[in-house]
C-alpha cells in the first residue's frame, strides 16, 4: 500500500534536501511552512532551532526552545481548540510559570536570583526548566522526573543535571539538598497512599534555611470541578492528562487547605508555612511555600 505524503512532510523533506545542498534560504522558507503543519510541526521546529537562529523561537525567548516529541504538556496545547500556535503558547506558558514563581518567592523572602541550587522535581520535558536556566544558569539547576526520557531530554537540550525519580517515594536516591525545591502539579495528582510520603521525601531534599514550593488543587478547583471531598478534605480519581505514568499513581487529586495544613503539621512538624496563595499557578492551583529551619 502506497502511503500518501502530506504537504508538511513534502516541505520538510525538500527543506532537508536543500539544506544538504547549502541552499539555506530555500530550506528556511520551507521549514517555516512545515512548522505550521500539525504532523511536521516539532520536526521542523527542531531543525529551525538548531540551524536558523533568526527564524527561531530561541532568538525571541532567549533560551533553548527545542521541544520533545514525547512532551505531554505540549500535546495538550497542540490538541487544545483555543491554541492557534501551540509552540508559542507552550513556551509562553513556561514563562508565565516563571513569573508566578518569582512573585511567590519574593513574597516569601526567598528571591529566586539568590538561589544557589534549585531542584525542579517532577520536571517533565522542560516546559518551565528552559526559562529557569535563563534566569539561574544551568549549573545551578537540577531536574528530576519519574520518566527517564524527560530527564535525558533536559540534560541534552537544556544542559542541566538531573536524576530519574521513582514511583515509590522512599526509593528516590538523592542525597543532595537544595535552596529551593519546586514541585509544580505533582501533589495535585497523587493518591492518598503516597501523598504524605512524597511530602516527607521531597522536603528531605530541601537545605536548612531553604524552601519547598508545591501546588495543589484546592477549594477553587473543587468548586469548578464539582468535586465532593471526603470528610478529611481529600479526593482522588485515577485520571490525568499524562499517558506516561500509571493513573493509579498519577491521577487527579483535590485537597482542601485544612487537609494540607494538617498533613504538614503531622508529618513536617518543623516546617514553617511562609506562603499560601490560592489559585496562584495558572489561576487554578494553590501554591504553598514551606521553609526548613536553618538550625
Amino acid at each position: 500500500m502506497t502511503q500518501t505524503t502530506t504537504q508538511g512532510q513534502h516541505w520538510l523533506s525538500e527543506a532537508e534536501r536543500l539544506l544538504a545542498q547549502g541552499d539555506r534560504a530555500g530550506a528556511g522558507e520551507l521549514l517555516v511552512r512545515a512548522r505550521d503543519e500539525r504532523d511536521t510541526r516539532l520536526a521542523a521546529h527542531r531543525l529551525i532551532e538548531r540551524e536558523f537562529p533568526l527564524l527561531s523561537y530561541g532568538q525571541w525567548m532567549g533560551c533553548p526552545c527545542e521541544i520533545s516529541e514525547a512532551d505531554d504538556i505540549f500535546k495538550f496545547f497542540a490538541a487544545h481548540p483555543s491554541s492557534l500556535n501551540p509552540i508559542r503558547d507552550y513556551l509562553a506558558d513556561g514563562w508565565r510559570t516563571m513569573a508566578e514563581l518569582v512573585l511567590l518567592l519574593e513574597a516569601a523572602g526567598h528571591p529566586l536570583l539568590q538561589t544557589r541550587s534549585f531542584l525542579e522535581f517532577a520536571s517533565g520535558h522542560g516546559r518551565f526548566t528552559r526559562h529557569l536556566v535563563k534566569a539561574l544558569g544551568a549549573p545551578r539547576v537540577v531536574v528530576s522526573d519519574v520518566v527517564a526520557d524527560a530527564v535525558d531530554f533536559a540534560r541534552s537540550a537544556l544542559g542541566v543535571s538531573g536524576f530519574v525519580s521513582a514511583s515509590v517515594p522512599e526509593q528516590v536516591a538523592h542525597a543532595q539538598q537544595h535552596d529551593v525545591v519546586f514541585v509544580l502539579s505533582l501533589f495535585s495528582h497523587l493518591p492518598r497512599s503516597t501523598w504524605a510520603r512524597w511530602l516527607v521525601r521531597i522536603y528531605a531534599m530541601v537545605a536548612p534555611g531553604g524552601v519547598l514550593v508545591f501546588t495543589t488543587h484546592g477549594d477553587a478547583a473543587v468548586r469548578k470541578q464539582g468535586v465532593t471531598l471526603e470528610p478529611d478534605g481529600f479526593f482522588f480519581t485515577p485520571s490525568s492528562e499524562s499517558n506516561a505514568i500509571d493513573a493509579q499513581e498519577y491521577g487527579t487529586a483535590f485537597s482542601s487547605e485544612a487537609f494540607v495544613r494538617a498533613c504538614i503539621a503531622q508529618h513536617l512538624p518543623d516546617a514553617v508555612v511562609r506562603g499560601f496563595s490560592p489559585q496562584h499557578f495558572w489561576h487554578h492551583q494553590d501554591a504553598w511555600v514551606l521553609e526548613k529551619p536553618a538550625h
